[in-house]
């Protein structure tokens, strides 16, 4: 074998490997995004929808849970707020980072009132929707950085 024939191969086999291997990563980045895109759509119109809203409109559902905390309206209304706020964040592309983090927070207290106030009876919602909402947070981390600049310029 001369030594021009061993780089050819050599090089030959590279060349037909790295497209496959630059497109893969592509392919399977843009299912991610997607995918990931798609999760945030439908935890922002759950919150938005069955969580915050009937929670706004002071479903009776809603009120009589927060009555028996002794919360009251106002208790129901903040909360509501709050979930729409972070629903409509998910969908806010410099926000959805904090806004993940942030309903995040909010499960975990939702967690702790469905166990001490209701007797665990749905403490599992809480834990599961706090799953999506990690990886939300931890997906869309770099734009943490850009929402610190707009707030830094708005200083």
């Amino acid at each position: 074998m001369s030594e021009t024939t061993v780089p050819v191969t050599h090089t030959a086999a590279s060349t037909a490997a790295s497209p496959v291997i630059a497109e893969s990563p592509t392919a399977r980045g843009r299912r991610a995004r997607i995918a990931l895109r798609t999760l945030q759509v439908v935890l922002a119109l759950f919150y938005v929808i069955a969580s915050a809203l009937p929670k706004l409109i002071a479903h009776p559902s809603a009120a009589e849970g927060f009555d028996k905390m002794g919360w009251g309206s106002a208790g129901m209304y903040t909360i509501g707020v709050l979930e729409l706020a972070g629903g409509i964040a998910l969908l806010i592309p410099v926000l959805q980072s904090v806004a993940a983090v942030a309903l995040s927070g909010l499960m975990v207290g939702a967690f702790v009132v469905q166990l001490t106030y209701f007797d665990g009876e749905n403490a599992a919602t809480p834990l599961i929707l706090i799953v999506p909402l990690v990886l939300i947070a931890w997906a869309r981390r770099r734009l943490n950085a850009d929402l610190l600049r707009l707030v830094r310029r708005r200083a």
